[in-house]
């Protein structure tokens, strides 16, 4: 399983919304940052994009799409700096048939879509704030947009089965491409890159709970103990141990934040052969205990739901 497959397969997906709106200038939306990522793209018109104290404002066109990590605020209007209404504002000022819409209307897709646990976090957190695909770039993505628009516009049988299906492939695509461009890919990304790691890393991910030391897996990559640690250090940015340790650590954070196994289950699956074993490594890598930081982290949740 490749690596981008392995951290898809683990993220669990916990909700994606789709909507087709149309405005005629003056118009704007505000859309909040506890969204976790955001995806825009234009059909008709244009719309400019931007976050809140970040960067410039990016023009949308037809075919053109956009993501938009959760943080600040985002909008997307018809100028830039236009005042934008929160979303059930902007609904409300809308006219309900597009149909009667002038050619000057911008007629735009926004989604929303939500990660569980601190796996599918890592992947939105490894994109830039805003990341922009044109029409004119190359990618299946763009049919898939298309596909969105059409199935938005009518009501036929199933309609949502297949929005959250195309919205999954959407996300997909966009992470693809997102990390492809990065300038700054997470470790597991570059690794993969390299043939000669990537076996040995999908092995690590497959398998944390074996007891992995340096030569055993260098025998895995067929290099000897030094060769495989150096080469593992230049392409990786990291030791194979500790390699090894933070992508533990995820898992854990993972299982703390989404399931309700107990502490020597999560030891268990992770490489640990004790719960002390395991509480001492999670606390010397996130300075507290485990359940000390599910709590916290559980609190930091129910603000952001507040909020």
């Amino acid at each position: 399983m490749d690596l981008l497959q392995e951290h898809l397969v683990r993220a669990r997906a916990i909700g994606g919304v789709f909507a087709r709106s149309a405005a005629i200038p003056p118009w704007g939306l505000r859309l909040p940052g506890a969204i976790q990522l955001a995806v825009h793209a234009v059909v008709q018109g244009t719309a400019w994009l931007w976050v809140d104290g970040i960067g410039d404002p990016v023009e949308l066109r037809p075919g053109d799409l956009a993501f938009v990590r959760g943080g600040p605020d985002h909008c997307i209007a018809h100028e830039p700096g236009a005042p934008c209404a929160l979303p059930d504002e902007f609904r409300s000022l809308q006219p309900a048939d597009e149909a009667a819409l002038s050619d000057r209307a911008s007629v735009f897709l926004c989604g929303a879509y939500r990660f569980a646990g601190d796996i599918g976090r890592g992947l939105v957190d490894a994109l830039p704030s805003v990341l922009p695909l044109p029409a004119n770039i190359d990618d299946p993505i763009h049919s898939v947009v298309a596909l969105l628009s059409r199935e938005l516009q009518h009501e036929n049988p199933g309609r949502q089965t297949v929005l959250d299906r195309l919205l999954d492939v959407l996300v997909v695509f966009g992470l693809r491409a997102g990390l492809s461009r990065s300038t700054t890919p997470p470790a597991w990304f570059r690794g993969a890159s390299d043939a000669r790691l990537a076996p040995i890393l999908e092995v690590i991910h497959a398998e944390p709970e074996k007891p992995w030391t340096v030569e055993e897996l260098a025998k895995l990559g067929h290099m000897s103990r030094a060769t495989f640690a150096r080469t593992f250090q230049q392409v990786v940015g990291d030791s194979p141990m500790k390699y090894l340790t933070d992508w533990r650590m995820t898992l854990a954070r993972d299982l703390l934040l989404t399931s309700e196994a107990t502490l020597d289950e999560i030891a268990a699956q992770i490489g640990y052969g004790s719960v002390y074993a395991f509480a001492t490594a999670f606390q010397r890598h996130h300075g507290q205990p485990p359940r000390r930081w599910q709590a916290a982290q559980a609190g930091v949740q129910r603000a952001s739901v507040d909020h």
